[in-house]
């Protein structure tokens, strides 16, 4: 499993919008490639921010 498949797992299992603290914490992947990877999976539309500092996954 790579960190992008990690980061949807978080989401799913947290079940609720996260701040990327919250995300770094949850998946144990460090603060710089969950950034990296927020914007590619943003990019993709794979996840959306209902608010701001907080990301969620599309359903």
């Amino acid at each position: 499993m790579d960190n992008s498949e990690k980061i949807l797992k978080t989401f799913e299992n947290a079940d609720k919008a996260l701040k990327t603290n919250e995300i770094i914490e949850l998946s144990g992947i460090e603060k710089k490639e969950v950034d990296k990877l927020i914007k590619v999976l943003k990019a993709e539309g794979k996840i959306y921010s209902p608010k701001r500092c907080f990301y969620d996954v599309k359903k």
